[in-house]
């Protein structure tokens, strides 16, 4: 039975890889940022009914919940997302299917996701008298900003009713050739959180410092001072990641100002550390400013969890995907530092978040994803939605 879905599953991929490619670029030329998908939710719809699959639209804003039944509806329920919103980022790739929005682009791929998510919906419903069980297909939104669409879906009852057994998501991966994929089992993104820190002083002339109380002389001091969060309380084998990106101090050459904002990140691959570093920077930031003469004002604003990758989901999912594309085209991925609101899934449902590799064999699309030239190499299509529909059936 395995082997009879896996040829019909890639020969309707085949079969329909031209169609969804334009999909995909019809999606790519029409970005939505999140919180605003509503075109992009409405062509999901719309698409749906034309094949004839029920869903359920607004669900924690703009997600669309379809759901395709097999046989023995009750048997395994298994769930699958992929994300619809865009970046604020003028589109730099020259395509005929270029960006129609100013300054909006998908150049993380999320219009490959809700492309791939939607071949995968087509190919299981036209095969759904062969293979067991109910599908839910989440398109989900706010993927790339907080709080993030999947939390926002999982308040408003996505699975208030019934769990599903599994988790699954693909997401875009420049850095592996098309035809393989990545799967990596246990903590494999990094929970992220945003720092706000202000901190207050005095203000004068640049002349007369003793005159004044210098917040961006006690800034430069926090910023190195917060480093020691990561050198020296974290546990060494547990990667932790602070960053300050922006800092604002408005004064001038011979002004010092009366504040200093700045901005960052806080990232680590442990919950519990996650918290206790927090009350760390707080505790450490009021302690320098204040022992400097100043006051500070330290947000932070937590973020998404860490992304979990089940062991045994994974260890499924990864023999399914070998069994799929061949076992020299699955690979395991390190640890990466980035974050994916898929996290909030797969602290309820156990998951697996893998890899489509999208980058041509010449070495072409190799640009990063959130770079103004990013792109796929669009045989990916067939492969990842294939893959997709595969791992939600195979047993």
């Amino acid at each position: 039975m395995r082997r009879f879905m896996k040829e019909q599953i890639q020969q309707l991929a085949k079969q329909y890889a031209q169609e969804f490619i334009e999909i995909r670029r019809h999606i790519h030329a029409h970005p939505e940022l999140s919180f605003q998908e509503v075109e992009t939710a409405a062509f999901v719809r719309k698409k749906l009914d034309s094949w004839g699959i029920e869903y359920t639209a607004q669900v924690g804003g703009e997600g669309v919940v379809a759901i395709v039944k097999g046989n023995n509806p009750s048997s395994r329920s298994v769930a699958l997302r992929g994300d619809m919103d865009a970046l604020p980022i003028e589109e730099k790739t020259g395509v005929e299917y270029q960006s129609k929005n100013i300054g909006i682009m998908h150049a993380c791929g999320h219009d490959v996701h809700t492309t791939c998510l939607l071949g995968a919906a087509k190919i299981l419903n036209e095969l759904k008298g062969h293979w067991n069980g109910t599908l839910t297909l989440v398109f989900q939104p706010a993927e790339e900003k907080l709080p993030g669409g999947a939390s926002i879906m999982l308040k408003d009852g996505l699975f208030s009713k019934e769990k599903p057994e599994k988790m699954l998501a693909q997401h875009v991966f420049p850095e592996l050739p098309v035809g393989k994929v990545g799967i990596t089992p246990g903590a494999y993104m990094a929970s992220s959180d945003e720092l706000y820190i202000t901190v207050n002083g005095k203000g004068g002339h640049g002349a007369k410092p003793d005159h004044a109380v210098d917040p961006v002389l006690i800034a430069s001091h926090l910023i190195i001072a917060l480093q020691q969060v990561v050198s020296r309380w974290s546990n060494p084998i547990t990667p932790s990641v602070l960053t300050i990106g922006k800092v604002i101090a408005n004064g001038a050459t011979n002004v010092i100002p009366s504040e200093v904002t700045m901005e960052g990140t806080f990232r680590t691959f442990d919950e519990n550390w996650r918290s206790d570093a927090h009350q760390r920077m707080i505790a450490l930031a009021k302690g320098l400013v204040e022992g400097m003469g100043g006051t500070v004002e330290f947000r932070v604003e937590r973020g998404y969890p860490v992304v979990y990758n089940d062991p045994e989901v994974t260890a499924v999912s990864r023999r399914i995907a070998e069994d799929y594309l061949g076992k020299d085209n699955v690979v395991t991925l390190e640890r990466r530092a980035t974050a994916e609101d898929f996290a909030y899934f797969s602290q309820v449902v156990p998951g697996c978040f893998y890899r489509l590799g999208t980058a041509s064999e010449n070495g072409d699309n190799r640009f990063s994803v959130h770079h103004p030239q990013f792109n796929i190499d669009e045989k990916a299509i067939e492969l990842g939605m294939g893959l997709m529909a595969y791992m939600a059936v195979a047993e």
